[in-house]
């Protein structure tokens, strides 16, 4: 699939999640965060984190939880680290790329990597190496992931 144009719609974010979650899940260094130590239910999880990017992106949804809590109890079970952190960014500029193009996506990119440096930072304190460089994420923008999309 070649990604043509932009993120326009809430289903949109779902294929979008669907590619990423399958993604991570798979992942060796990420996946055992979402079924191991979290025993994420995709289709349980995926409301509500779809009606998080749909507000972040769009401004079309509500979404009153605390994003930061479930990070929170993932690190104390297993500590997170730049590592996760960047590897998250890389599966998550990698499901954006293969899908779409455009000022949304790259918002959606950037916004990720925002997110995931923030979270760096409240988990292991304002001083935690990022590796470097730009945050220590390094897209991938050519890694290929598996999908039912």
């Amino acid at each position: 699939m070649r990604a043509t144009r932009d993120l326009s719609d809430r289903a949109d974010l779902d294929a979008l999640l669907r590619r990423f979650y399958g993604g991570g899940f798979a992942d060796p260094l990420v996946g055992p965060f979402f079924t191991e130590v979290a025993g994420t239910d995709l289709e349980a999880h995926l409301p509500g984190i779809t009606d998080f990017w749909e507000r972040a992106l769009f401004r079309t949804a509500s979404y009153g939880r605390d994003a930061f809590a479930p990070h929170a109890a993932l690190h104390s079970a297993r500590p997170l680290t730049a590592a996760h952190f960047g590897r998250w960014v890389q599966l998550w500029r990698a499901s954006v790329d293969g899908l779409h193009r455009g000022p949304r996506a790259e918002r959606a990119k950037a916004q990720g990597e925002r997110i995931a440096l923030a979270m760096l930072r409240r988990l292991a304190g304002p001083e935690a190496s990022t590796g470097g460089g730009s945050g220590g994420f390094v897209p991938l923008a050519a890694l290929r992931l598996r999908t039912a999309a």
